[in-house]
């Protein structure tokens, strides 16, 4: 699939698993590696962490409390689904083995451009990952320690085999 085709398909995405679609082409396209298996949780994390991927599980886990503050204070739902796109490209990169933080970074801003352009916003947040600090806002209390995890069904489309 070409740069326009993926980046109207991030636009045109419903929910998380077109998003991770998405994710999986572009990687594919850039570095030729995919994986299947994964599963996605939402996770009451700690305001630090966006998300994560334990090496050697089948999980990601996103901060719902960070994808709650995004939604609220983002000017569109490209903006959101731009945000998503970063933290499971960012990932998923974990899970295909990539373990160094700073190549993961770069990985995600270079598959970004590549894939969406240098404008896009999924690109520009690449360059700064971290949610503004307008967007907490001063009420927001810490996690009480319970991640009260919430597994996203139909996440993973794909049937094929677990790495190639």
């Amino acid at each position: 699939m070409n740069l326009p085709a993926l980046h109207a398909h991030l636009d045109d995405c419903k929910n998380y698993a077109d998003i991770f679609e998405v994710v999986k082409r572009a990687v594919k396209r850039t570095l030729g590696k995919e994986r299947a298996g994964l599963m996605l949780y939402l996770g009451n994390l700690p305001l630090n962490v966006a998300a994560f991927h334990q090496l050697a599980s089948n999980g990601i886990v996103i901060n719902k409390r960070l994808l709650t503050l995004m939604a609220r204070s983002a000017e569109s739902v490209n903006e959101v689904n731009s945000y998503i796109f970063m933290l499971l490209l960012h990932e998923y990169l974990h899970s295909l083995g990539y373990v160094d933080e700073r190549e993961v970074n770069k990985l995600v801003h270079d598959i970004s451009r590549d894939t969406l352009g240098d404008d896009h916003p999924a690109t520009q947040m690449a360059l700064r990952p971290a949610l503004p600090r307008r967007m907490f806002p001063s009420d927001m209390q810490p996690t009480n320690g319970d991640l009260d995890l919430e597994l996203i069904k139909d996440f993973e489309r794909s049937n094929q085999s677990y790495i190639s």
